[in-house]
């Protein structure tokens, strides 16, 4: 009964030093300030977690310099004086400090595995949190072959520099307690270890230095090859309909080359560092090793005393691997946390941008939506459309009139983005428009009418349930897009923020969409870019951009009356439509 009740009480202190707090925060303005701010923020977010592991860590090494004191009892006290009775006594502790060390070795072991696994969730958690911010533009501010090498690649090597907290600070200790060790044997073996780290730093220094510069370079050149691949798969099918897939094909060939190569510059100092790591401990231990016999055959020491010395200076192997791994580590994770924090640095709209009172409007640009009208933004240069389209689907943190915060999140989960640009993930067609609201057949089918997208349904086999691959591969551009527009006209939101929805269409196929667009959207908020005079003439009120602000608006025919840039824009537009 006893024992297991102190196995409970064991336990319930394991899980209160293990126990973390499951309210995530998201780093703040000064956790960005750079690669190390970044490590101390998802240091200080699991400090308890961390400071059991430096605990165990340090336990651990410690715990590595008794058994060779005990052996040198063992052989000074037992097999020198003859003694089997104190030999056999030091052999038992042998034995059980072995045992002991195995047990810590296997909780540091689990709790480092917990960091890391800590460390990496915290990390992608912050990435996702942001990219969602960002919401649409984020394809037209980072690419997706980026943020994916980010959220694996370079959260992977940030989490596995956590474990310097552990390791790495038992092994400071451990170093500091044999070189004490040694002092009370001989001051000259004390002064040649306490002279390794310098000489060890030295050595590695430059190498580390090394990997930080060429691994920034080799980082960047993966992402763009990441993004090489990722259009390459997404247009596959345009590219043998082109028979352009052996160039692309060879250029892509050339490029990985290119990346081998860029990869060989930084595997070469990293190489280095590995084999620092083991050569350097072994050099250290023979002349170690060699100056203690010398003192044993002088007298100054005893035999026990070289055991012990050998001992103690093997052990310090592990310590003196993990300042060289951990340099290494932390040289990575400084290159790879640069590309985190460079991500989550990309700036959201703040609530100076955009106000929400009533109608809709967009600071920067003079934009002013009135509710339950479908507005048309134009503009000769599409992108300057596109921005304020971004920045008003930033609804403000700040309302001008009598709207409190609640409210406000409710009317942010009310507008809708469509961009030509949002992914089409892998599923059924009935998921893809369906998105993150349960589905309703008969509401899907009614916005697939509106994105006159029925067709597109019925050439499939199956219907609702036919499978579209991801990225809508399968599909082409038109279809694409309009069935991107039906998943947003499913949501039903009281705000619609559409970029051009109708550009890649026939005539006859965006006439039907504003139409539809307009019958089913009356008395709700709709916002669409674009160029087309078919469009233009369906909308409730135009308004026109030149470099970025308002310069007029009003109906399409007041606008051909009153505005000759317009009136020259829409001709333009007409003339390359035909």
């Amino acid at each position: 009964m006893a024992s297991d009740g102190a196995r409970r009480r064991g336990a319930g202190v394991r899980l209160w030093l293990d126990k973390m707090n499951e309210t995530w925060v998201p780093p703040d303005a000064t956790d960005l300030t750079g690669p190390m701010r970044f490590l101390y923020w998802l240091t200080r977010s699991q400090a308890r977690r961390i400071a059991l592991g430096a605990a165990l860590g340090t336990c651990w090494t410690v715990g590595l310099t008794v058994p060779p004191w005990v052996l040198s009892r063992a052989v000074d006290d037992g097999l020198v004086a003859g003694d089997n009775a104190a030999l056999v006594e030091w052999a038992l502790v042998l034995l059980a400090v072995s045992v002991l060390n195995a047990l810590l070795g296997i909780a540091r072991h689990r709790t480092m595995t917990k960091i890391r696994m800590d460390a990496s969730f915290r990390a992608v958690r912050a990435t996702v949190w942001h990219t969602s911010r960002l919401g649409a533009s984020l394809a037209r501010r980072v690419s997706a072959g980026e943020v994916v090498t980010v959220g694996i690649a370079d959260v992977y090597t940030v989490a596995m520099a956590l474990t310097v907290t552990g390791p790495g600070v038992g092994a400071v200790i451990a170093y500091a307690v044999v070189a004490v060790v040694l002092f009370t044997i001989s001051p000259l073996l004390a002064g040649v270890v306490l002279a390794g780290v310098p000489l060890l730093a030295i050595a590695v220094g430059p190498f580390l230095q090394r990997i930080e510069r060429t691994g920034g370079d080799y980082r960047v050149h993966q992402g763009r090859l990441t993004i090489r691949l990722v259009d390459v798969l997404a247009g596959l099918r345009v590219l043998n309909g082109l028979g352009g897939k052996r160039f692309v094909a060879d250029r892509y060939e050339r490029q990985s080359q290119g990346l081998v190569r860029q990869g060989y510059r930084v595997a070469g100092p990293s190489s280095w560092v590995g084999a620092l790591s083991a050569g350097l401990p072994a050099l250290f231990l023979a002349v170690v090793v060699w100056l203690s016999a010398r003192m044993a055959a002088t007298g100054a020491i005893t035999i026990g005393d070289v055991v012990a010395v050998y001992g103690y200076v093997a052990v310090l192997v592990v310590p003196v691997s993990f300042f060289i791994e951990g340099g290494g580590d932390i040289a990575r994770a400084r290159v790879a946390g640069q590309r985190i924090v460079d991500l989550l640095n990309l700036p959201v709209a703040r609530g100076n941008d955009v106000s929400v009172s009533g109608p809709l409007a967009d600071l920067e640009s003079g934009v002013i939506v009135r509710p339950g009208v479908l507005t048309a933004l134009v503009a000769a240069r599409p992108a300057e459309a596109i921005a304020v389209i971004d920045r008003l689907g930033q609804v403000s943190t700040r309302a001008t009139v009598g709207i409190d915060e609640p409210a406000r999140e409710e009317f942010r989960r009310r507008l809708v983005v469509a961009d030509n640009d949002a992914e089409v993930f892998a599923g059924t067609v009935r998921d893809v428009v369906a998105g993150r609201l349960e589905p309703d057949d008969k509401r899907i089918r009614a916005a697939l009418r509106v994105a006159v997208a029925e067709d597109v349904v019925e050439a499939l086999p199956g219907g609702l349930d036919a499978r579209i691959a991801a990225g809508g591969s399968d599909l082409s551009g038109g279809q694409r897009q309009r069935i991107r527009l039906a998943r947003a006209v499913y949501s039903t939101p009281d705000v619609l923020l559409a970029v051009e929805p109708t550009s890649a269409v026939d005539a006859n196929t965006e006439a039907a969409m504003i139409d539809r667009i307009r019958e089913t959207r009356r008395d709700t908020t709709t916002v669409i870019t674009t160029t087309s005079p078919l469009v233009l003439d369906r909308a409730d009120e135009v308004i026109v951009l030149v470099d970025g602000k308002v310069s007029a608006a009003g109906t399409h025919a007041e606008l051909l009356r009153s505005d000759s840039f317009y009136r020259d824009l829409v001709s333009r537009a007409q003339g390359e439509a035909t």
